[in-house]
């Protein structure tokens, strides 16, 4: 049975996934490096296969992505599950104007470095697992899925961004992002048999340590919160979100700070963690807020927030249908999803709070026009299925 591997680089952690090529709803294993860069960098493995589950972890030397990428082949080698791998798929952040999945190929990577400028923070991470493979396995075809390819449905009002139109040219336009994430959870919600997902409107929250919202009519996207960058929108768990452009010079005036330094600051340095001083997981600071009004207010910006964005994108989509929320924040945490409703049963968004609290599939009240879903998000199937596509291996015999 040939597999799938499925690469998901991220700023400090490598996921990854074996599936069936065949299948790629039969996950075999999933594995993820963490902390990389880091002290205590962790290679963990849950086997999925034969029914069970069974789950290892073991301590590995990564001061930097390279040197991941380095281990992550070498551990690679030593599974059975890649002596029949039949092709790698790679989530890749930025696409640019690709607007579906492609084959890599040299001209492909080529153009992803000479983008880098646009995603300083992940192509070059996603680049060079790319090339990892290709330098031991050079034969093996590998796939990038972009995620700003969802968002190519976007109308150009939605693009645009108001500086001199020059910079168009240069492709300095609104993109969009978590779109493979996005994906997912519109296909999902029409798997669900929610009437929204072809004919009506949707929001989707992808929460996470990187956040964002998507609006959706008639199964298209026509607007997201996140922009020229992932680092544009809401305030996230590290970055900044949407700023006064003005803060950029003001700081470069008063503190001496360069283009790198105010790219780290909004972009690793702010968001939650900024606000709060102390912490970027909302686990923390719930636990914090009753007696630290820095985690508080931390908080109550996060929920703020979203809660104009949702109130911003209704009124683009002319009212709401579904609600969903997804990532880490959105599918486990329903104080913050309540605290996001709250006051918005003028738009037909209502919780009940027993559905909530148990992080049920349906959290909405029978007493909404909206229904608010709770729903799981899986990039990594979304990178397999496409890679299975795009190379046509769902036939048996390939």
């Amino acid at each position: 049975m040939p597999t799938v591997l499925t690469v998901n680089g991220g700023s400090s952690s490598i996921r990854f996934a074996f599936y069936d090529a065949f299948d790629a709803a039969t996950k075999l294993l999933d594995g993820k490096i963490d902390r990389i860069g880091l002290s205590g960098t962790t290679l963990t493995v849950e086997d999925l296969q034969h029914g069970a589950k069974s789950q290892t972890q073991s301590k590995i030397d990564a001061a930097d992505h390279r040197s991941a990428a380095a281990s992550f082949m070498d551990w690679l080698a030593s599974q059975p599950l890649f002596a029949r791998v039949g092709a790698v798929g790679h989530r890749v952040v930025h696409g640019m104007q690709h607007s579906n999945p492609e084959r890599v190929t040299q001209e492909l990577v080529d153009e992803l470095k000479r983008i880098t400028p646009y995603d300083p923070e992940h192509l070059p991470r996603e680049i060079e697992l790319i090339e990892a493979v290709h330098r031991v396995h050079p034969a093996l075809p590998q796939v990038a899925c972009f995620d700003t390819a969802f968002h190519r449905t976007m109308p150009r009002v939605a693009t645009l961004l108001p500086i001199p139109r020059r910079y168009e040219a240069k492709g300095v336009q609104r993109y969009g992002f978590h779109g493979l994430s996005y994906t997912f959870l519109s296909a999902e919600l029409a798997r669900l048999g929610d009437p929204a997902a072809a004919h009506g409107r949707v929001i989707l929250a992808h929460l996470g340590n990187g956040a964002s919202l998507a609006a959706l009519r008639d199964g298209k996207c026509v607007d997201t919160s996140m922009g020229f960058t992932p680092a544009a929108g809401l305030v996230m768990s590290t970055r900044s979100g949407d700023l006064d452009p003005g803060v950029a010079s003001f700081l470069a005036l008063t503190e001496s700070m360069d283009a790198a330094a105010y790219q780290r600051m909004v972009t690793h340095e702010s968001g939650l963690l900024g606000v709060s001083e102390t912490s970027s997981d909302i686990r923390d600071l719930l636990a914090r807020e009753a007696d630290d009004v820095r985690a508080a207010e931390a908080l109550g910006l996060f929920c703020y927030q979203i809660k104009k964005w949702i109130g911003s994108f209704a009124a683009a989509l002319g009212g709401v249908d579904t609600l969903v929320f997804a990532g880490g924040i959105g599918e486990n945490a329903p104080i913050i999803r309540a605290r996001i409703c709250e006051g918005l049963k003028f738009l037909g968004i209502e919780l009940n709070d027993a559905r909530n609290a148990r992080n049920a599939a349906l959290v909405s009240a029978d007493s909404g026009t909206v229904a608010v879903r709770v729903i799981r998000t899986d990039e990594e199937s979304v990178i397999a299925s496409s890679t299975i596509r795009v190379l046509n291996m769902n036939t048996r015999g390939t």
